[in-house]
């Protein structure tokens, strides 16, 4: 275990939850560091100075930085390490390190780290459903619920931890007893110098990894790993032997272990091809960790885990018209992967509700499953044009103001068997303070229909 030495000048930068999270952490270690941020009044602010005194607090600026002599940092996820002045830093030697990397030297307990551009939260929180059922204790946090160091001071068997992109920029060896990439799409293409950039923080998920879980679908998700790492591939295709995938039967698949035939889709509650996957890759996972992955126990999560809200949440029917909320999908690849498990094949039968603030992503790529599956598209938000702009050529394009006025015009247009698919392909901060404000003012306008 790589602990924390005494002959460093530490820095947390940026407060927040994670920074806050950090603040504690240090100083239940007996650490001395410092505290800077941007930010004049910045949240966690009253809280970090119960913890650090107030001559060690800088706020306004994070220049100051480079007067402090300080040799280690913890970024918060928010913040760029091509910041001008972590940029300048880091030439000088100073390493970058965020919450996750202090999780994982301090971790006394076997550990699942999950990342992916979609389904992330899905999944984790999935696994620990699962893992619970089984008869140990898991807790999930990381990007989602605790931070990642406050899961340290909870009794359990397993963390779950879901990492973002920005968590993995400063991590350096995760060191997980399974490693899972759920899969690599455009996203957040404005921190990014480009897709490729990217791709790679995604597969930092794997460094050090005791096993290792990944899309066979997806060729970005392939570890490079020594052979003797065990890994396991999912896919909603027939699988090889080893892998988990789906066979066809009649009207629904069965979910497989190579030929083993594990649990129907009538069994499971989360519907689409898309969250076949997900519930594959937590099978994936509990199967590395040594778990048993059929059991009554087992199916009766299944049957009864109904997803995360804002994730391809049934928000009602009306007049047989499916009203779906997924918010959530805050990039192309979401969009698309809702598109994929809700699309009929037999006939165009979704209303797609998008656009936002698109963190300067290429719309291309849903280009072609708009025109199989998308009968018209309404568009508001920043980046509605740039949007339209791409999809007008294969599928009927409508712009709007406001969300309002779609709700308004869409119960209009749509017809029997139609699903309204709220997935905006893009981020929610042009109009709104969250995803989450922003799929409750769809689930609010749909429910007043």
């Amino acid at each position: 275990m790589s602990l924390i030495g005494s002959d460093r000048v530490r820095a947390v930068v940026g407060l927040g939850a994670t920074g806050l999270s950090c603040v504690r952490f240090l100083a239940d270690k007996g650490i001395e560091f410092y505290v800077v941020d941007s930010r004049d009044n910045p949240p966690g602010l009253e809280q970090a100075k119960e913890y650090c005194s107030e001559d060690k607090i800088f706020t306004g600026s994070l220049d100051v930085l480079e007067t402090l002599n300080v040799t280690e940092l913890y970024v918060s996820p928010g913040i760029s390490l091509k910041t001008p002045v972590l940029r300048r830093l880091a030439e000088h030697g100073v390493a970058m390190r965020g919450d996750v990397d202090l999780f994982c030297d301090y971790a006394d307990k076997p550990f699942v780290a999950i990342t992916g551009s979609n389904a992330k939260s899905t999944v984790t929180t999935l696994v620990e459903a699962l893992i619970n059922a089984s008869g140990k204790k898991a807790i999930a946090g990381g990007n989602l619920g605790l931070p990642a160091l406050d899961l340290l001071e909870q009794q359990a068997d397993f963390y779950i931890l879901e990492v973002s992109s920005f968590q993995l920029e400063t991590t350096h060896a995760m060191k997980a007893d399974v490693a899972c990439l759920l899969n690599v799409s455009e996203d957040h293409m404005d921190r990014y110098d480009d897709f490729y950039e990217y791709q790679r923080v995604k597969q930092k998920i794997y460094r050090g990894c005791k096993a290792a879980v990944c899309n066979k679908q997806d060729i970005l998700t392939a570890p490079l790993l020594a052979e003797s790492t065990p890994v396991r591939a999912f896919t909603t295709k027939s699988p090889d032997l080893k892998e988990f995938g789906m066979l066809p039967d009649g009207d629904g698949a069965w979910l497989c272990k190579g030929v083993e035939r594990l649990y129907h889709t009538s069994q499971i509650k989360l519907k689409g091809s898309h969250n076949y996957a997900n519930v594959l890759a937590a099978l994936a996972i509990l199967e590395m960790l040594k778990l048993e992955i059929v059991s009554p126990d087992i199916a009766s999560v299944l049957s009864e885990f109904g997803g995360l809200e804002h994730r391809c949440q049934t928000v009602r029917t009306l007049d047989n018209v499916t009203f779906i909320n997924d918010s959530k999908g805050t990039n192309v690849g979401a969009t698309i992967a809702a598109l994929n498990g809700l699309g009929s094949l037999t006939k165009k039968n979704i209303l797609l509700i998008a656009g936002g603030d698109g963190k300067g992503a290429d719309f291309k790529d849903l280009i072609k499953p708009a025109a199989q599956f998308v009968k018209t598209v309404y568009l508001f938000g920043q980046d509605k044009k740039k949007i339209g702009s791409v999809l007008s050529t294969s599928v009927e394009v409508k712009c709007f103001d406001n969300l309002e006025q779609i709700i308004d015009l869409i119960g209009l247009d749509s017809e029997q068997g139609d699903i309204v698919l709220f997935s905006p392909a893009c981020a929610s901060f042009d109009m709104y303070q969250s995803f989450e404000r922003r799929g409750e003012h769809f689930m609010q306008l749909v429910k007043a229909l």
